[in-house]
């Protein structure tokens, strides 16, 4: 075989696996699960590789309130991420859903909390579901900021479309500086070299050995 025609194929092969490995990669707040070490967590079908996978018993009509009372002040950043990613998956199914859970997610950061922390996670939770919608929208091909606000009884606002979620997490990080590496990494999962980059090892530096955090840091 000649040089050329050996060149092609090879060439050939790579672009076609190109198209897989962005399928396999997907976007990250979406298609890993995060690792949350026995937490309350919304109910799911474990298998092994599979990241969607959601219980096909489970009632969407109690996504809303099963997931605020799972995003209490005591639960971590951690098993707040993977509570927020599974309830974006059952979500995509029922617009109703998705705007009844993103408006009382918002609703929570309208609230006067006692303390920062409580405010910290209220701004986390509201930009880590709204950035989570944003990534699945291109998996279904439909826009879920876009049908929640259509869809929900009360229209939820037109600026959130555009609404920034990693703005609202930024936001979070500088109330609550004890959950900055968590919060840090999750940043890291909604933004583009080479800020994402900056966030994860921030994230690293600050995960001791051994820890949640540095377990779900490994996997990526």
């Amino acid at each position: 075989m000649s040089r050329k025609p050996r060149f092609l194929s090879i060439l050939g092969a790579l672009v076609a696996a190109l198209p897989l490995a962005q399928a396999v990669a997907g976007p990250p707040l979406i298609c890993h699960p995060f690792i949350a070490d026995g937490e309350a967590l919304l109910p799911w079908i474990e298998r092994s590789n599979d990241w969607r996978s959601p219980d096909p018993a489970y009632d969407v009509d109690r996504l809303a309130g099963d997931t605020l009372r799972l995003l209490s002040p005591d639960a971590p950043v951690l098993a707040r991420m993977e509570n927020l990613r599974r309830a974006t998956i059952y979500a995509s199914s029922d617009p109703h859903a998705a705007g009844e859970l993103l408006e009382g997610v918002l609703d929570r950061t309208e609230k006067s909390p006692l303390d920062a922390a409580s405010q910290a996670l209220a701004w986390f939770d509201a930009g880590y579901l709204i950035e989570s919608y944003r990534q699945h929208s291109p998996i279904d091909g439909v826009d879920m900021l876009a049908a929640s606000r259509f869809a929900h009884a009360r229209p939820l606002p037109v600026e959130l479309e555009t609404l920034d979620g990693y703005a609202l997490v930024q936001k979070a990080m500088t109330l609550a500086p004890e959950s900055r590496a968590e919060m840090g990494f999750a940043a890291s999962l909604m933004t583009r070299e080479p800020v994402a980059g900056r966030h994860r090892e921030r994230a690293a530096a600050d995960a001791p050995q051994g820890s949640l955090l540095a377990a779900n840091l490994a996997r990526r």
